[in-house]
């Protein structure tokens, strides 16, 4: 893998980043580690976890495998946010939560500092200066390098920036959203924002939970029992079948398939190489569940999408958002 630079922040990741959210939970502790080898020897660097994936145990099982390797040739990134037990104050972004949370993340990933502590959702029971303070104190104590954001609405993220730049605070040096080819409402605000501020941004669900991995295809009357999508069903998540299941979703899938007969590779291959030609992207996370998912990931790298072959898979995917956002869209081509 390629190394490039995380935004403006001058640290240099691989062009995948190795997501864990299934360690702990459908990967076993040795499997996982792994992973982690398998990941490490292809020239990764770049790991995301956070403090709810399996109520921490995503992080123990990071922080065992940390033991014995060197500490500075790996970035950790994890996440403060949601629930961590039942207790009244256990979840959100008060200072109690954040400092609370980072000393737990620290002792888990076996760690003395995280490389990018990312806020894994907007609060808004919390005064935003309150929530950035104390952010700000944890890198300025040593406990944290670099700040990110995840899952923001495009006006919370540059308020967010704003605040921080005027009050002298470190500001978010990353975006960690959504955004793959069937969901690119990403592009109009967040990161427009990203790029304009030095974001770097990292995707989460580069294959969309699965509709981009090849296994769906038009004319399919359900999803496998066994398949995430028809987990998503029963939970509500925006993977589900009933809420994909459309004209716009096949004629993406469509061309997907079509791209990759062209190249020789995989759907998921295609899917995630046409995020890493987009100028924007960092380096997506990759949602590895077995061995084989890495193999498959780490192929999404031995190539480029023509620009011809781009074109194509960005007009299938073109969602049409209306005013305001069609009076910019032709802006927003020329600037991708």
């Amino acid at each position: 893998m390629n190394n490039i630079l995380l935004g403006r922040t001058g640290l240099k990741v691989s062009e995948l980043c190795l997501g864990t959210m299934t360690f702990g939970r459908e990967t076993t502790e040795k499997d996982s580690h792994a992973i982690l080898d398998a990941y490490a020897e292809a020239g990764g660097n770049f790991i995301d976890t956070a403090d709810v994936y399996s109520t921490g145990i995503s992080e123990r099982i990071i922080g065992k495998w940390l033991r014995g390797k060197r500490r500075e040739d790996f970035i950790i990134a994890t996440k403060v946010r949601y629930p961590m037990g039942q207790g009244t104050n256990e979840t959100g972004l008060s200072r109690k939560h954040i400092m609370d949370g980072v000393a737990a993340s620290l002792e888990r990933l076996n760690t003395e500092y995280i490389d990018l502590y990312q806020i894994h959702g907007w609060d808004p029971l919390t005064r935003l200066e309150t929530t950035l303070g104390a952010l700000n104190d944890l890198v300025h104590h040593g406990q944290v390098r670099y700040l990110g954001a995840s899952n923001m609405l495009g006006s919370q993220l540059q308020k967010a920036i704003d605040v921080a730049v005027a009050a002298g605070l470190e500001p978010f040096m990353t975006l960690q959203p959504q955004y793959n080819l069937l969901a690119r409402g990403t592009e109009w605000e967040l990161l427009h924002v990203a790029r304009e501020e030095g974001l770097g941004v990292l995707p989460w669900s580069p294959l969309a939970g699965g509709w981009l991995s090849g296994k769906f295809y038009r004319g399919m009357e359900a999803p496998p029992e066994d398949s995430r999508i028809a987990r998503a069903e029963k939970h509500g998540w925006m993977e589900r079948w009933s809420r994909r299941n459309n004209e716009h979703t096949w004629g993406v899938l469509d061309v997907l398939f079509a791209v990759a007969e062209e190249t020789g590779k995989t759907p998921a291959q295609v899917a995630v190489n046409w995020l890493l030609c987009k100028d924007v992207v960092s380096s997506p996370i990759m949602g590895v569940r077995t061995m084989e998912h890495l193999v498959g990931y780490l192929g999404a790298t031995e190539f480029r999408l023509s620009s011809e072959q781009m074109a194509r898979l960005d007009a299938a995917s073109d969602p049409d958002f209306g005013y305001p956002y069609d009076s910019d869209a032709e802006y927003m081509r020329v600037r991708d």
